[in-house]
């Protein structure tokens, strides 16, 4: 499904995208339309397109087909709801158990716990001596068994509810290296008064780039390629 929304700044649009549909920020992948930013005479403008295969609340005569899926600075990751790690449902307890028989699979031995509850989110945490293989080269394999966990929980019948798979604190060191990664990004172009294109990422990780370097005033950022995996690219305003 495809929705445009409006804001006066991009964290507006996505704020309102997130609360009218009503689903989570990682659960749809942002693409920036037009941004028109505050100047004497004129206010600030951004139009955002938002592509997800989540359920959404909007009514469906606004709804669209589309091909793809799925803040301020604090960090995404930085969960209230804590509490007992130990499988409180049948539910939570069929997801533990498929979650270590896919890691069985692949050869490896690891327990799984809940790490988080929070409304419409569940955080699973893997801990396992072959973490770093579980979780893979710019945490792809962690990525994919993610999105494994969330079909079945939607054959459970619990689509309302997005899974996080974390382990080694992963997903939180990850963030951090991106906001790194988007500062240094955008000196470099600022002292080139060009381009830089960053590693292909994923809907989230491309999500917090853009985030980081909104209210930078001579530095843009757009997506581009095809596909789930696109690539950043951050550019001195004026650059062509």
């Amino acid at each position: 499904m495809i929705f445009e929304f409006e804001g006066r700044t991009e964290k507006e649009a996505i704020d309102r995208a997130a609360e009218e549909l009503g689903l989570e920020k990682d659960d749809f992948d942002v693409e920036i339309l037009e941004t028109q930013r505050q100047g004497l005479f004129k206010k600030g403008f951004v139009k955002i397109r938002v592509h997800t295969d989540k359920q959404a609340d909007r009514p469906s005569g606004e709804q669209e087909e589309a091909k793809g899926f799925g803040a301020g600075r604090e960090s995404s990751f930085a969960h209230t709801g804590f509490g007992e790690p130990v499988p409180q449902n049948e539910f939570e307890q069929k997801l533990v158990e498929f979650t270590e028989e896919l890691i069985r699979r692949m050869g490896y031995s690891g327990k799984v716990s809940v790490l988080f509850r929070e409304n419409h989110k569940l955080g699973l945490k893997i801990e396992s001596e072959h973490s770093s293989i579980l979780i893979g080269k710019k945490g792809k394999n962690l990525d994919a068994l993610q999105l494994l966990i969330n079909i079945y929980a939607g054959r459970l019948g619990r689509e309302d509810i997005r899974i996080i798979l974390d382990s080694e604190n992963y997903r939180i060191r990850r963030e951090e290296s991106l906001v790194r990664l988007a500062y240094s990004a955008a000196e470099k172009v600022r002292e080139s008064r060009g381009s830089m294109l960053l590693e292909p990422m994923n809907p989230f990780d491309r999500w917090l780039i853009h985030t980081t370097l909104n209210d930078i005033s001579d530095v843009q950022t757009k997506s581009e390629g095809e596909g789930l995996y696109k690539q950043v690219r951050v550019f001195y305003r004026g650059y062509k």
